[in-house]
């Protein structure tokens, strides 16, 4: 533990070290290693000279480019190596030049160049050995096997470099998809939100003005009408808090790690409040219909569905001119089909385009549905929604 403590600081500094220096510091400690056999020749060998050192030189110096152009460096140190063989008698120890040469072969060339390498340091070290040196059996299995060796480290660094590669990249991409897969969903969020706050805000500021503007009209014939409408007003208003409350409470951070402090948002069994309140409100003859066994439905579709009845109700108060809606709720084994229908004037450019028919398509969607407007079958509006109810449905976030 403590020389691996030790090491990996080391391997680092080098990594980050200029290549070019590392390698020159490489270079000269090869030809240092290379220069000991002949400045301390054993006895009845051969003394250094020049004309070896220069040969020795030619083993070493090229390493300094070895990463800049391994190729052409191995071309170069396969040259001046056997040279250096031949003149000498006898031949070096260890091929120094031609272990580093290989190690960096195998781990920067192509496979082609790899290949030929290896194949003419071994077919040249054999037949150096043999026909300069006639050497012993386990001096060729040593050079042999050194070869290999280096060949084989040089291998594995290739590999090892290409699988971190391989896992940077793989990081960065998970990396990119994360942050994109955050940006949808603060997306989604943001458009849920917007969605629900318009619901609220366009249901019960259309039920203000309906009694707003009924109030002047009264309020000196009428005082007991009058007095309805105003309270009217404020009980639209008091559950508009309530809800947009409710909304903006999922946004703080007790929210996020679990409070249960907040009321869920309304659901089916909340519609025939809604049909009564708008009825009272708005003067207008809201009737709910059920047919079929109710299921159980999602979160979000539960909400989907009054926020789709609310908003389509809202269109009639403000824009319809209707005196009487219908609201339908159709239980199918694997659907619900919601109707609202009204007797007013019909689709118009306000109703047929609006933000809030957009985002009741939004809703349906993303719920797994879909939803149709347009004309009714006498006259009128009509809103048609179907949304699943398998339970094991993994609903999106709406």
């Amino acid at each position: 533990m403590r020389v691996q403590h030790w090491f990996a600081p080391v391997v680092a500094r080098l990594k980050a070290a200029n290549p070019y220096a590392v390698d020159s510091a490489l270079a000269a400690l090869v030809l240092f290693a290379v220069s000991l056999q002949w400045l301390f020749p054993d006895e009845g060998g051969d003394p250094l000279s020049w004309q070896g050192w220069l040969l020795g030189a030619g083993t070493t110096v090229p390493l300094v480019w070895r990463r800049a152009a391994p190729f052409a460096t191995a071309w170069v140190v396969s040259a001046a190596t056997p040279a250096m063989a031949v003149y000498h008698s006898p031949p070096p120890d260890v091929m120094y030049g031609g272990l580093v040469v290989l190690y960096t072969v195998a781990a920067r060339c192509l496979p082609w160049q790899r290949r030929l390498m290896l194949a003419g340091w071994l077919a040249g070290v054999s037949v150096v050995m043999q026909h300069k040196e006639h050497a012993r059996p386990f001096e060729y299995a040593f050079h042999l096997l050194s070869l290999l060796c280096a060949y084989g480290f040089g291998s594995l660094a290739r590999v090892q470099r290409a699988y971190t590669a391989a896992l940077e990249d793989r990081a960065r991409r998970l990396e990119r998809e994360r942050a994109a897969d955050t940006a949808r969903a603060m997306a989604q969020e943001r458009s849920r939100i917007a969605r629900d706050m318009h619901d609220i805000l366009a249901h019960a500021v259309s039920l203000m003005v309906v009694q707003a503007e009924a109030g002047p009209v009264v309020v000196r014939s009428d005082p007991e009408r009058a007095e309805a409408a105003f309270d009217a007003i404020a009980g639209a208003g008091r559950d508009a808090m309530v809800q947009l409350r409710r909304i903006l409470g999922v946004l703080k951070e007790e929210q996020r790690k679990g409070s249960s402090g907040h009321r869920p948002q309304p659901g089916v069994a909340a519609l025939p409040g809604l049909v009564r309140r708008v009825g009272e409100s708005a003067g207008l003859r809201v009737e709910l219909r059920t047919g079929g066994d109710q299921r159980p439905l999602p979160p979000d579709t539960e909400v989907a569905v009054y926020r789709v009845v609310q908003e389509a109700l809202t269109n009639t108060v403000k824009h319809a001119g209707a005196s009487a809606a219908t609201v339908e709720l159709d239980w199918a084994e694997d659907e619900l089909a919601l109707t609202v229908t009204d007797d007013g004037r019909g689709p118009t450019g306000t109703t047929g385009g609006g933000h809030g028919l957009i985002g009741l398509r939004e809703r349906a969607a993303a719920c797994g549905g879909t939803a149709e407007t347009g004309r009714g079958p006498d006259r009128g509006f009509r809103v048609v929604v179907r949304l699943p109810v398998a339970t094991d449905r993994q609903a999106a976030p709406g």
